[in-house]
């Protein structure tokens, strides 16, 4: 719920910004925006953050199937085996960074 609001206020927020401002601000911000996200500080942290999220996902995914493996059904167990071939297992995206 508090994530419904969060979004209801953030959306009512941006729509009365954005009439008033209008759209020489709205170039403005996103000239900004672009600026920033090309920053190279900004793009090596992302990265970073990227890199962490996927390492510490990668120990959750083994942790669980230590403790639960055994305990889930083959063919659900091949069904999660098949998806992750499906879209590439350990493959590169189209951004170079490993899909795991």
């Amino acid at each position: 719920m508090r994530y419904k609001v969060t979004f209801v206020v953030g959306l009512a927020l941006g729509y009365v910004l954005g009439t008033r401002a209008g759209r020489e601000r709205y170039e403005q911000l996103k000239k900004s925006a672009r600026g920033i996200a090309q920053n190279p500080a900004v793009r090596n942290a992302a990265e970073s953050a990227g890199h962490t999220g996927r390492e510490y996902a990668g120990k959750a995914f083994a942790a669980v199937s230590d403790k639960v493996g055994d305990a889930v059904p083959a063919s659900l167990a091949g069904r999660v085996r098949g998806m992750r071939d499906r879209t590439g297992g350990g493959a590169e995206d189209e951004w170079g960074t490993s899909n795991t």
